[in-house]
């Protein structure tokens, strides 16, 4: 895991990145600046549960892509997933909760990945670990009113003019926070590619 201070506030944002584009460079950007952020950790997962491992570029391949697109030196790229041998989100942000007691962080989400959120396994305990940040992504934007989780979560959420005090509050807590959206896609990168 990446070095951190005590007391620091850092956005967790996760994926398989297959491969990252500039819309993720996008979103680590916004996250940074609307969640005044200290540091943003860009984790590149071994592999994603809910995605065919046919398809999937070798981790070094992605992690390198990954920091050609990360520039930012607040933006950490990290694969440190591989190492704790799992791949869920819940366990791997409770691994990160107990080695970082005395930092605040917050998940980060685009949109996209809003509607099926519930998919995911124990997502209601990710969203009782750290508060959630949502960065709006083309074509989902009403996920926030319409997906499980926003519906399930509704009395947490809070307004994105208060997102810079999300990393200080208590989960759940969660926002969806609106700005420039990129039309690219890792789906039709890969499509294109083929």
């Amino acid at each position: 895991m990446p070095h951190v201070e005590s007391g620091m506030t850092v956005g967790l944002f996760g994926g398989s990145f297959n491969p990252p584009h500039g819309g993720h460079g996008l979103v680590a950007e916004i996250a940074l600046r609307r969640l005044a952020l200290d540091q943003l950790w860009w984790m590149v997962t071994p592999g994603n549960p809910l995605k065919s491992r046919r398809d999937l570029a070798p981790l070094a391949e992605r992690i390198a892509l990954s920091e050609k697109i990360a520039r930012n030196p607040r933006i950490k790229v990290t694969a440190f997933e591989r190492t704790l041998g799992q791949s869920y989100t819940a366990r791997t942000l409770e691994k990160i909760r107990e080695r970082n007691r005395d930092i605040h962080f917050v998940w980060i989400m685009g949109a996209d990945n809003l509607k099926d959120f519930h998919r995911w396994q124990n997502w209601q305990t990710i969203a009782r670990t750290f508060p959630i940040a949502v960065i709006d992504r083309p074509g989902a934007t009403l996920a926030y009113l319409s997906s499980k989780m926003a519906k399930t979560f509704d009395y947490a959420r809070i307004d994105e003019d208060d997102a810079a005090t999300l990393a200080l509050r208590k989960a759940p807590a969660w926002t969806f926070i609106h700005g420039p959206r990129s039309t690219l896609s890792s789906t039709a990168l890969r499509a294109r590619s083929e």
